[in-house]
């Protein structure tokens, strides 16, 4: 669709990259302090058997009783290969269709991560996040960052995007750090050209519209502009109720109204805001696609009658809004030369102008992240030792119950033998 916009995007990179050092040290992605396992792993652990963990769960459940979410934990964290990790996979889904489903706990999800990552099995990772209501699987936003950062790394965007995806579903863009990540994902991912379906442009554009929003700045201006843009196409091509399942999306028709609203407030603004050049290409490539999909349909309406209605579920308000197209259209003109008039277009691309916010901020944005991690270390530790001692005391009332209740069968079995005498 818009192949040449992208292009220049890729060229622009490759530029910087030559003329950055840092940007082969790739410094702006998660620092090795942030992803370091020496904190998670000096942590207390049980020495614990792995057959005998499965053993018990596997006869707890037998017997239709609750598995406990100490008992999970334990598992998670003594996996040891990568054949542990699909064993763990199994007991994730198996807990959360259980009684005790609501109480997975915040570092089993975090360890279960974490161990995937270890022994090489992010796919894993991904599975059971992207099935989250079957694995009960909902990370924290330090968490979600590992995992997006370990993508990145691999120079696999498009998975790194189905995590941001994640992130943008659970409303999880509270960190500036995520923020970042997320908006470098995103532009990597559509530097490669990708061909989109309908349920990828809504996905993409969701993504890039609520993260841009959290970024009062020129990336985060152009990331609202795409997302409001791919976010549009949808609603024109499809209708306003093809964009809202499962989606934490306004139910306002006019995503392309907002897109120009968008360029409209970058225009009007004082500070040294812009949009990337290559972003207002999409938007133009997208609009031209959209005006030729409607001449087409409007040619074809005559012989295609009924069946164009059944391939088009909308409402008389999907209508309305469609009419505007041209009008839109028009619009767009006229902000793209006030833009370029007024200085507000950027020639940098949407990936570079990611990349040298990632490269500024990063660093800063890392450190409340990582003195939360550690302030929640000790929190988690604490709820487990609790966990441990309100087992251990659950144990022993049962062990006492047990004995109590042989005794008094002992006593009534000696008291009937004493009457029969």
């Amino acid at each position: 669709m818009a192949a040449s916009v992208w292009k220049r995007c890729v060229t622009a990179a490759v530029k910087v990259k030559c003329l950055s050092p840092s940007f082969s040290a790739r410094r702006w992605l998660l620092s090795a302090a942030y992803t370091d396992t020496k904190v998670w792993e000096a942590r207390e652990k049980e020495p614990l058997n792995l057959a005998l963990l499965a053993n018990n769960m596997d006869r707890t459940y037998d017997r239709n009783l609750p598995v406990s979410s100490l008992t999970v934990s334990r598992f998670v964290d003594t996996i040891s290969s990568q054949e542990e990790v699909n064993q763990a996979e199994y007991y994730l889904y198996k807990f959360r269709h259980s009684p005790n489903c609501w109480y997975l706990r915040d570092w089993t999800i975090h360890s279960w991560i974490r161990q995937c990552l270890k022994y090489g099995v992010k796919e894993k990772a991904l599975h059971t996040l992207k099935n989250k209501v079957q694995y009960g699987i909902f990370p924290d936003d330090f968490t979600f960052n590992l995992l997006i950062d370990s993508y990145i790394k691999d120079g696999d965007f498009k998975s790194a995007c189905s995590v941001v995806e994640e992130v943008m579903l659970q409303e999880a863009f509270d960190l500036s750090s995520t923020q970042i990540l997320s908006l470098y994902a995103l532009a990597s991912y559509l530097a490669t050209r990708p061909q989109l379906a309908v349920s990828e442009e809504r996905m993409l554009g969701a993504s890039l519209l609520l993260c841009g929003m959290k970024q009062e700045n020129s990336v985060g201006l152009s990331a609202q502009l795409l997302g409001n843009a791919l976010l549009g196409k949808v609603e024109m091509s499809k209708g306003i109720h093809a964009l809202f399942k499962e989606m934490p999306l306004s139910w306002e028709r006019g995503y392309l109204s907002r897109a120009l609203a968008v360029m409209e407030g970058v225009a009007a603004a004082s500070g040294d805001v812009k949009l990337s050049k290559d972003s207002l290409d999409y938007m133009n490539d997208l609009l031209q696609e959209l005006s030729s999909s409607s001449d087409s349909k409007s040619s074809g309406e005559e012989s295609a009658g009924e069946e164009v209605k059944k391939e088009n579920p909308v409402d008389e308000e999907d209508e309305a809004e469609q009419a505007k197209l041209p009008q839109y259209v028009s619009r767009f003109k006229e902000l793209c030369s006030r833009l370029e008039s007024e200085g507000k277009v950027d020639s940098a691309s949407f990936l570079a102008a990611g990349t040298a916010l990632a490269q500024q901020n990063m660093a800063a944005a890392e450190k409340p992240d990582l003195e939360l991690y550690k302030s929640n270390m000790p929190a988690w530790e604490a709820e487990r030792k609790q966990l441990i001692q309100r087992e251990k005391k659950l144990r022993e009332q049962a062990e006492q119950e047990k004995r109590e209740k042989l005794a008094a069968q002992a006593a009534a079995k000696q008291q009937g033998m004493r009457a029969e005498q």
